[in-house]
């Protein structure tokens, strides 16, 4: 009785993770200018990096900090291997960080339209800011999701497929395991 308990004890457990798992091969670009202080980010990697068929690139572990180091060759191949690319970082001054606008530079910026045709870009990210900054009656009058629009049209260059991002305002550690659940499960859609 007692082997037939942990067996099924063990199978929930197999199950469990065995649920964790995306229908695309999915390549996830992450990055934030002050790692060192990253919290949201570097969890959502960690919680990314559990989902079978995801492959985590954090820009600032690869390259540094250095914007001209980035080589676009080599990244291209790798994203051509993967079906869907989420950009996942903190909203930086209402855009996208420093590493990430150089990685779309190097590795998008000189090939052209139709580059990345049939892939899906889904934007995932961060704020500290909530409704006092974002929406209709926020400061900057416009809903997070919104600020991205670039993302999109350079999705929609690409021949991409522009997914709705998921965006995580007025961010509180309190909630990080809500944002973790949030992001498999858009993962694994």
């Amino acid at each position: 009785m007692k082997k037939l308990i942990l067996l099924s004890m063990f199978l929930c457990f197999i199950n469990a993770f065995a649920n964790d798992k995306t229908h695309i091969k999915t390549l996830i670009i992450a990055s934030h200018p002050y790692p060192e202080q990253s919290t949201f980010i570097k969890a959502l990697e960690e919680a990314a990096k559990g989902v079978e068929g995801t492959q985590v690139r954090n820009l600032e572990s690869i390259y540094g900090y250095d914007t001209r180091a980035i080589d676009g060759e080599k990244e291209r191949k790798i994203t051509y291997e993967y079906d869907r690319i989420v950009f996942l970082f903190p909203t930086h001054w209402f855009n996208i960080t420093p590493m990430m606008k150089a990685y779309l530079n190097e590795t998008w910026g000189s090939v052209g339209p139709g580059l990345w045709q049939g892939k899906e870009m889904l934007v995932v990210s961060t704020a500290g800011g909530g409704r006092s900054t974002y929406g209709k009656n926020g400061r900057v009058g416009v809903e997070l999701a919104d600020l991205f629009l670039p993302m999109k049209a350079s999705a929609l260059h690409c021949g991409m497929r522009y997914l709705p991002p998921l965006v995580f305002e007025n961010v509180n550690i309190s909630e990080l395991e809500n944002y973790k659940k949030a992001f498999i499960e858009r993962l694994k859609q």
